[in-house]
């Protein structure tokens, strides 16, 4: 395995020290992964009858902006403040972005009766319109932690834009691919629920 050696800035010893311990986990190589990751939702709408709604009355989840770090399949790793490595061996099986995404919906379709539309699954104009910015969904070197971080804003027709962050963090986590990718797991459908909450509320 080539590992990847992040570059440092002189005289910066933490950084040095996260490089030497995680070489052996990071890398940039072209190799095939050996995972990929499908983030699943908790829990899920049961199978029955089609449900009938005024697209009117739904909720619209647009396609979140996300960090320059996560518009690939790697799964970013923060060594400090400056500097990205990626996780070996393990891959998004799709966007980031979008798995959230559809987490939120699923998350949101139990936890109400009104119709939740995805963005680009037609084009409907609801009653309640959510977008929002990925800014972490990743691991956290120094702390030894998964991380994800979104800002959401939401538009209820008629009425202002409220912007609010949401976090989930899940400590002790060794940077593998198993541990790290069941982590997100959690800490996506965490982060998915204080959403849904929030916009249930």
């Amino acid at each position: 395995m080539s590992a990847f050696r992040p570059k440092i800035v002189a005289g910066s010893a933490i950084a040095l020290a996260a490089s030497l311990l995680l070489s052996s986990c990071l890398g940039l190589g072209g190799k095939a992964p050996k995972q990929l990751i499908s983030l699943v939702p908790t829990s899920s709408a049961q199978a029955g009858p089609a449900v009938t709604a005024d697209s009117k009355n739904a909720i619209v989840i647009m396609d979140p902006e996300s960090d320059r770090s996560l518009e690939m399949l790697r799964v970013p790793v923060r060594v400090n403040a400056a500097t990205i490595a990626y996780l070996t061996d393990v891959a998004w099986i799709e966007k980031p972005s979008r798995q959230f995404r559809g987490v939120l919906a699923e998350t949101l379709r139990t936890r109400t009766q009104r119709l939740v539309v995805e963005d680009g699954d037609f084009d409907a104009v609801g009653s309640t319109m959510l977008t929002g910015r990925l800014l972490a969904m990743g691991y956290d070197a120094p702390t030894q932690s998964v991380v994800v971080r979104i800002d959401m804003q939401r538009h209820e027709k008629g009425g202002a834009i409220i912007s609010r962050r949401f976090e989930a963090v899940v400590p002790g986590i060794q940077a593998k691919a198993a541990p790290v990718a069941a982590a997100l797991g959690t800490a996506v459908n965490d982060v998915a629920g204080q959403v849904a909450a929030w916009v249930v509320g």
